[in-house]
């Protein structure tokens, strides 16, 4: 049976990645996060919100950020760990009102929200395999960890739709444009292939992390999957895209 909603059903999703905000900025993006709060009723962040992952980047970040009238969810990117002051800078931006989905998922209007930040390893028959030295098998077993611990928040969603957060691909599509010799470090099939264990209940994937890749793609079973970095231009030429769940 075809699902039926009607407008009222429908949760708009506005979404970017790779803001890399510096601690010399000026309310770098608290123009565009009005401009997206009015035309959705969620605020995704996915990933690299911060240059080297420093409080005082993050304070910056939190002034664009505090006030808005939808509520603001995030996942964490390559970047943001960069330092080693994940906790603290975690701290500044949960104080300005964002919900850092990282296997804490939430529901908003009908809508389970899933999070992680992912891994590399690679796309399809060209994905790393845990053989050989030690340090390839850590390597592959971050890979593995990332796509559990995704699998592992998604069969805690209650709701009928869920939406899924990534910094690192799920798929190939959407890192095209980037050098082929990068694939294995822009993402991972691992983590296409829990969402298509999800499929029906996953509605839309958003990810960041490749800065000259593709806006959309889609998983084997056919999950849409959109690349939201800040430098991937969106529908009507948008820095951030605009998804419907």
């Amino acid at each position: 049976m075809t699902e039926e909603r009607t407008t009222a059903d429908i949760v708009r999703v506005a979404a970017i990645g790779d803001i890399h905000v510096a601690e010399t900025a000026v309310h770098p993006y608290r123009d565009l996060f009005a401009e997206m709060a009015e035309r959705a009723d969620v605020l995704v962040l996915a990933g690299d919100l911060t240059n080297h992952g420093k409080p005082a980047e993050a304070a910056v970040l939190a002034e664009d950020l505090r006030g808005l009238s939808v509520p603001v969810l995030a996942v964490l990117g390559n970047h943001d760990l960069e330092c080693g002051e994940v906790a603290a800078m975690k701290e500044v931006l949960v104080r300005a009102g964002v919900h850092f989905l990282d296997e804490n998922p939430c529901e908003i209007k009908g809508v389970g929200f899933v999070g992680v930040k992912g891994f590399g390893g690679g796309f399809e028959r060209m994905m790393l395999d845990a053989f050989g030295e030690p340090a390839i098998k850590q390597f592959v077993s971050e890979a593995v960890q990332e796509a559990m611990h995704l699998e592992s928040a998604l069969r805690q969603v209650e709701a009928e739709r869920s939406f899924v957060v990534l910094h690192y691909a799920p798929i190939a599509g959407t890192v095209q444009g980037e050098p082929p010799e990068i694939y294995p470090f822009l993402g991972s099939s691992r983590l296409a292939e829990t969402i298509d264990r999800f499929h029906g209940q996953v509605r839309a994937v958003v990810h960041g992390h490749a800065h000259h890749g593709r806006y959309a793609g889609a998983t084997p079973r056919g999950t849409p999957v959109y690349n939201v970095a800040r430098t991937i231009e969106k529908e009507g030429g948008r820095a951030y895209a605009l998804i419907e769940v």
